[in-house]
Protein backbone atom coordinates (compact mmCIF):
# COMPACT_ATOMS: atom_id res chain seq x y z
CA UNK A 1 0.00 0.00 0.00
CA UNK A 2 0.95 3.75 -0.83
CA UNK A 3 1.50 5.19 2.56
CA UNK A 4 1.60 9.01 3.00
CA UNK A 5 4.89 10.55 2.10
CA UNK A 6 6.37 13.50 3.25
CA UNK A 7 6.88 16.57 0.16
CA UNK A 8 10.32 16.81 -0.73
CA UNK A 9 9.50 20.82 -0.77
CA UNK A 10 6.86 21.56 1.74
CA UNK A 11 7.42 18.31 4.03
CA UNK A 12 3.70 17.91 4.17
CA UNK A 13 2.44 14.50 4.07
CA UNK A 14 0.94 13.61 1.13
CA UNK A 15 -0.73 10.14 0.04
CA UNK A 16 -0.77 9.52 -4.01
CA UNK A 17 -4.60 8.35 -5.17
CA UNK A 18 -6.42 7.44 -7.78
CA UNK A 19 -10.07 8.15 -9.09
CA UNK A 20 -12.32 5.98 -7.62
CA UNK A 21 -15.21 7.23 -10.02
CA UNK A 22 -18.13 9.72 -9.79
CA UNK A 23 -20.81 9.16 -7.77
CA UNK A 24 -24.15 11.49 -6.95
CA UNK A 25 -24.93 12.19 -3.00
CA UNK A 26 -28.60 12.14 -2.02
CA UNK A 27 -29.11 15.46 -3.22
CA UNK A 28 -27.72 14.32 -6.61
CA UNK A 29 -25.00 16.34 -6.48
CA UNK A 30 -22.00 15.12 -8.38
CA UNK A 31 -18.58 14.09 -6.04
CA UNK A 32 -15.28 12.69 -7.77
CA UNK A 33 -14.32 9.95 -5.57
CA UNK A 34 -10.32 9.50 -4.46
CA UNK A 35 -9.29 6.90 -3.51
CA UNK A 36 -5.26 5.79 -1.86
CA UNK A 37 -3.56 3.60 -4.15
CA UNK A 38 -3.05 0.01 -3.07
CA UNK A 39 -6.18 -0.05 -1.70
CA UNK A 40 -8.65 -2.37 -2.51
CA UNK A 41 -12.32 -0.26 -3.06
CA UNK A 42 -13.97 -1.48 -1.07
CA UNK A 43 -11.62 -0.67 2.02
CA UNK A 44 -9.60 1.81 3.87
CA UNK A 45 -10.85 5.31 2.94
CA UNK A 46 -12.11 7.64 -0.24
CA UNK A 47 -12.04 11.45 -0.24
CA UNK A 48 -15.10 12.97 -1.57
CA UNK A 49 -14.91 16.18 -3.51
CA UNK A 50 -18.26 17.85 -4.74
CA UNK A 51 -17.79 19.41 -7.88
CA UNK A 52 -20.25 20.35 -11.06
CA UNK A 53 -22.15 18.65 -13.00
CA UNK A 54 -20.05 19.88 -16.34
CA UNK A 55 -16.48 19.04 -14.39
CA UNK A 56 -17.84 15.29 -13.87
CA UNK A 57 -18.79 14.93 -17.24
CA UNK A 58 -15.32 16.05 -18.36
CA UNK A 59 -13.39 14.08 -15.80
CA UNK A 60 -16.09 10.98 -16.84
CA UNK A 61 -14.95 11.31 -20.88
CA UNK A 62 -11.17 11.51 -19.81
CA UNK A 63 -11.34 8.21 -18.01
CA UNK A 64 -13.38 6.21 -20.11
CA UNK A 65 -10.58 6.89 -22.80
CA UNK A 66 -13.08 8.99 -24.55
CA UNK A 67 -12.99 12.46 -26.22
CA UNK A 68 -15.37 15.29 -26.99
CA UNK A 69 -16.39 15.98 -30.58
CA UNK A 70 -14.56 19.66 -29.89
CA UNK A 71 -12.13 20.01 -27.08
CA UNK A 72 -13.67 20.65 -23.39
CA UNK A 73 -12.28 23.22 -21.15
CA UNK A 74 -9.48 20.82 -19.72
CA UNK A 75 -9.12 19.42 -23.08
CA UNK A 76 -8.26 23.12 -24.10
CA UNK A 77 -5.92 23.91 -20.68
CA UNK A 78 -3.63 20.96 -21.06
CA UNK A 79 -3.42 21.68 -25.22
CA UNK A 80 -2.49 25.29 -23.89
CA UNK A 81 0.18 24.16 -21.28
CA UNK A 82 1.61 21.70 -23.85
CA UNK A 83 1.92 24.12 -26.68
CA UNK A 84 3.88 26.41 -24.95
CA UNK A 85 6.15 23.48 -23.89
CA UNK A 86 4.81 22.51 -20.58
CA UNK A 87 3.44 19.40 -18.75
CA UNK A 88 1.73 19.05 -15.64
CA UNK A 89 3.75 16.90 -13.13
CA UNK A 90 1.60 16.30 -10.57
CA UNK A 91 -1.73 17.45 -8.90
CA UNK A 92 -2.10 18.26 -5.46
CA UNK A 93 -5.17 18.29 -3.20
CA UNK A 94 -3.52 20.51 -0.45
CA UNK A 95 -6.19 21.40 2.21
CA UNK A 96 -9.60 22.43 3.40
CA UNK A 97 -11.20 25.68 4.79
CA UNK A 98 -14.53 25.57 5.91
CA UNK A 99 -15.74 22.77 3.44
CA UNK A 100 -14.02 23.75 0.38
CA UNK A 101 -11.27 22.13 -1.19
CA UNK A 102 -7.86 23.55 -2.33
CA UNK A 103 -5.82 22.57 -4.78
CA UNK A 104 -2.44 22.98 -6.76
CA UNK A 105 -0.87 22.08 -10.24
CA UNK A 106 2.55 21.56 -10.72
CA UNK A 107 3.67 22.17 -14.08
CA UNK A 108 7.09 21.80 -15.64
CA UNK A 109 7.95 24.53 -17.94
CA UNK A 110 10.54 25.56 -20.34
CA UNK A 111 11.77 28.31 -17.38
CA UNK A 112 11.17 25.93 -14.51
CA UNK A 113 9.09 24.64 -11.78
CA UNK A 114 5.36 26.16 -11.58
CA UNK A 115 3.40 25.94 -8.81
CA UNK A 116 -0.90 27.26 -9.84
CA UNK A 117 -3.71 27.34 -7.65
CA UNK A 118 -7.20 25.34 -9.10
CA UNK A 119 -10.18 24.23 -8.05
CA UNK A 120 -9.61 20.55 -7.44
CA UNK A 121 -12.18 19.20 -9.96
CA UNK A 122 -10.39 21.45 -12.59
CA UNK A 123 -6.79 19.95 -11.57
CA UNK A 124 -8.23 16.30 -11.55
CA UNK A 125 -10.00 17.08 -15.26
CA UNK A 126 -6.45 17.54 -16.67
CA UNK A 127 -4.52 15.18 -14.57
CA UNK A 128 -6.78 12.00 -15.87
CA UNK A 129 -6.25 13.40 -19.31
CA UNK A 130 -2.70 13.20 -19.21
CA UNK A 131 -1.87 10.30 -16.54
CA UNK A 132 -0.12 12.76 -13.79
CA UNK A 133 -0.32 11.27 -10.54
CA UNK A 134 -2.44 13.06 -7.83
CA UNK A 135 -1.61 13.65 -4.20
CA UNK A 136 -3.96 14.49 -1.52
CA UNK A 137 -2.67 15.87 1.94
CA UNK A 138 -2.86 13.68 4.89
CA UNK A 139 -4.52 15.71 7.13
CA UNK A 140 -7.25 16.63 4.18
CA UNK A 141 -7.64 12.50 3.97
CA UNK A 142 -7.60 12.50 7.90
CA UNK A 143 -10.13 15.37 7.89
CA UNK A 144 -12.39 14.87 5.09
CA UNK A 145 -12.13 10.88 4.06
CA UNK A 146 -14.96 8.60 4.88
CA UNK A 147 -14.75 4.64 5.28
CA UNK A 148 -14.97 3.30 1.64
CA UNK A 149 -17.99 0.83 2.46
CA UNK A 150 -20.13 4.17 2.47
CA UNK A 151 -19.34 4.70 -0.92
CA UNK A 152 -22.19 3.97 -3.45
CA UNK A 153 -21.50 3.92 -7.22
CA UNK A 154 -23.86 5.07 -9.85
CA UNK A 155 -21.62 3.64 -13.04
CA UNK A 156 -24.72 3.03 -15.12
CA UNK A 157 -26.69 6.01 -14.28
CA UNK A 158 -23.31 8.14 -14.92
CA UNK A 159 -22.47 6.29 -18.35
CA UNK A 160 -26.13 7.35 -19.15
CA UNK A 161 -25.11 10.26 -18.40
CA UNK A 162 -22.16 10.21 -20.18
CA UNK A 163 -23.31 9.22 -23.60
CA UNK A 164 -26.24 11.65 -23.31
CA UNK A 165 -23.70 14.65 -23.49
CA UNK A 166 -22.10 13.32 -26.04
CA UNK A 167 -24.55 12.75 -28.48
CA UNK A 168 -25.89 16.10 -27.21
CA UNK A 169 -22.54 17.20 -28.31
CA UNK A 170 -22.61 15.91 -31.81
CA UNK A 171 -25.83 17.33 -32.88
CA UNK A 172 -25.74 20.82 -31.07
CA UNK A 173 -25.48 23.26 -33.57
CA UNK A 174 -24.14 26.77 -32.93
CA UNK A 175 -27.09 28.73 -33.99
CA UNK A 176 -29.37 26.94 -30.94
CA UNK A 177 -27.32 29.07 -28.65
CA UNK A 178 -27.99 32.70 -30.83
CA UNK A 179 -30.41 34.94 -29.22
Amino acid sequence: MAGPRPDPQTGVAMVQVRVLGIALDAARQHIVLLKPLGEESAEGRVLPIWIGEQEATSILIALGGDHAPRPLTHDLMVTLIEAVGGNIERIDVTRIEEGTFYAELTLVTPTGPLVIDSRPSDAIGMAVRVDAPLFVAEAVMDDAGIPAEMVEHHDSEDEEKLEEFKKFLEDVDPEDFQG
